[in-house]
């Protein structure tokens, strides 16, 4: 048994407690990506292309209504901000690689693009994991990254493991600080802290809301009403990602990332978060978004992290 099998396997046994039956996950891959049903319904898209980059949308939640924005890949619904397009519902992106932006659509920036899928699979587990390059103005390739999505059920929680290894592949790579970055979501309108609903961000430490912005935290919970029912989306760092534990870029107004390169934004000044690959070398990130019921409190997220915490990552 690998070390990645046996660390999912250690995960999945810790939800047999309350499972009372194997989800089934359905994958169909698709020209413009793969589609991920749970049990029969519709659970998310992984689509290779919206706007610059890779994303996954909808994405479901435990009541059958979508958990992050849907705009600008639809029409903005009551509670949503038509504002900052490229914050697209599931992504990983990052505002500095050497010099371009791979955050911002404006102004012809750089371009995450698909280059094949690695494995598509389903069953108790599903499974999508591909090759995409990062490629700037002029087809210039910065770097490339190998990223895999694995789906799974605690209970009645859904969780998405997100695990990407970036590699220098065409020379020297810079990852510079700042603040745009790097991997998130961003959440329903309704749940947000700003729409005064009931919206709540808090990090495994107890800070609140906009005392979350710009600390490190093993993880971090935002959760609010979606048509009338409370839901949260947490996102957890495992302990060996790179520059565990990670600051966090989230917002009342909806934004939710990890970020671990922008430290100078988040401590004022007071270090730097620039990394630079040399060729073929790589570094890897691996979060665990989790979508559960009510707050972070029923949806058992200081638990969960226990879990994935104790997981073995390759």
């Amino acid at each position: 048994m690998t070390r990645t099998t046996f660390g999912l396997a250690m995960g999945l046994a810790v939800c047999l407690a309350v499972a009372t039956e194997a989800a089934q996950f359905e994958v169909q891959q698709e020209a413009d990506g793969v589609t991920v049903k749970l049990d029969g319904k519709l659970l998310t898209r992984y689509l290779i292309k919206s706007g610059t980059k890779p994303i996954l949308w909808p994405l479901i939640g435990p009541y059958g209504d979508p958990v992050t924005r849907q705009y600008p890949m639809g029409e903005a619904l009551p509670d949503e901000r038509s504002d900052h397009p490229h914050q697209r519902s599931f992504w990983f992106t990052h505002g500095d690689v050497n010099g371009v932006s791979f955050w911002d659509e404006r102004n012809q920036p750089g371009q995450i693009v698909h280059q094949e899928f690695l494995k598509v699979s389903g069953g108790d587990t599903a499974v999508v994991s591909t090759r995409n390059e990062w490629i700037a103005l002029g087809d210039k390739k910065m770097c490339e990254d190998v990223r895999t999505l694995t789906f799974g059920t605690c209970g009645e929680s859904v969780w998405i493991d997100f695990d990407s290894t970036v590699k220098a592949t065409n020379g020297p790579v810079k990852f510079g600080d700042t603040k745009e970055g790097s991997f998130g979501v961003r959440v329903a309108g309704s749940m947000t802290v700003d729409t005064k609903k009931g919206g709540q961000i808090v990090n495994s430490h107890g800070l609140k809301d906009k005392e979350a912005w710009a600390k490190q935290a093993p993880w971090v919970d935002y959760h609010g009403p979606v048509n009338g029912k409370t839901v949260g989306i947490a996102i957890l760092n495992h302990p060996s990602s790179f520059r565990f534990p990670t600051y966090w870029h989230v917002r009342t107004y909806g934004l939710f990332t990890a970020n671990p390169f922008g430290v100078s934004d988040f401590t004022g000044g007071k270090g730097n978060g620039d990394h630079t690959l040399q060729p073929g070398e790589s570094f890897t990130l691996c979060y665990r978004v989790l979508i559960h019921k009510g707050d972070e409190q029923e949806g058992k997220v200081a638990e969960a992290f226990e879990a994935y915490a104790k997981m073995a990552k390759p």
